[in-house]
């Protein structure tokens, strides 16, 4: 029996080409697709084949028991999906990255009660970098300073990119660190690095998916552990793997790329 899918923000980049792929899935099928009412109209292709359309998720919930929500929306409208889900038992899986502090509280404490799964990159490769890259500071010591460089393209609001913050907390956890030891900004204070801190540089531009190279710089030379994502695909492609993942566990507590590959 095929597994029922609900994308969120069908219209935009990710949403799109989330749901194109559910299309193509033999073991999948698009039970809804949800977009703000203003760009509703940019859905007249789902329409035509029949999926519902819709811009409230509270109507579509209840006519799709089971059905897993995937939104790679922004933070305040994930938010709404978090909740909807967790009220209407369905399982959700959120791409979204710019979380505050107290959104990621409130989305832990949904996850105890309710099917819910978030990671800020989807993508087998980068989850499997934050493997590696522990047990490579660790060998490499502190002789070596740490950075990293981030590029998307110029639509993308949040610096660091979320990926970015993803990678460096294996690092930091490493070196015995904090997300208070992360340099972003070294325009405005004049002296030399700190030994005990990890830097992370943002470049925007054009239309790139996404970036981000990690430097270890040592005596005499420098290792360079670079992630490219070619196409959204990549990203939609791990969300799916969770989406069909995420169904055979239970509620307890917020799930991440890393169960997925490790269980």
């Amino acid at each position: 029996m095929a597994l029922s899918i609900i994308v969120m923000g069908a219209a935009g980049r990710m949403g799109s080409t989330i749901a194109r792929l559910v299309s193509e899935a033999d073991d999948l099928t698009l039970a809804a697709v949800l977009e703000r009412p203003e760009a509703e109209d940019r859905l007249q292709g789902f329409k035509a084949s029949g999926t519902p359309v819709s811009g409230d998720i509270s109507t579509v919930l209840p006519a799709c028991p089971g059905a897993v929500v995937i939104d790679f929306t922004s933070p305040e409208s994930s938010m709404v999906t978090a909740r909807a889900c967790a009220a209407h038992g369905n399982p959700v899986i959120i791409g979204t990255t710019g979380f505050s502090d107290e959104q990621l509280a409130e989305l832990d404490a949904l996850a105890e009660k309710s099917l819910l799964f978030r990671s800020a990159n989807m993508s087998v490769g980068i989850n499997v970098i934050m493997d590696i890259l522990p047990r490579l500071t660790e060998l490499l010591g502190e002789a070596y300073d740490v950075e990293m460089m981030e590029i998307h393209h110029n639509k993308k609001k949040d610096a660091p990119s979320g990926t970015a913050l993803l990678l460096a907390d294996p690092l930091l956890k490493a070196k015995g660190l904090t997300r208070a030891d992360i340099n972003t900004n070294r325009f405005d204070v004049r002296e030399p690095r700190k030994h005990a801190e990890i830097g992370i540089q943002s470049l925007r531009g054009g239309d790139v998916v996404g970036v981000h190279t990690v430097y270890y710089m040592g005596p005499g030379e420098r290792i360079e552990i670079t992630h490219q994502a070619h196409s959204r695909e990549n990203f939609a492609n791990g969300a799916l793997r969770a989406a069909r993942w995420i169904v055979s566990q239970k509620p307890g507590r917020l799930y991440t790329m890393q169960d997925v590959l490790h269980n």
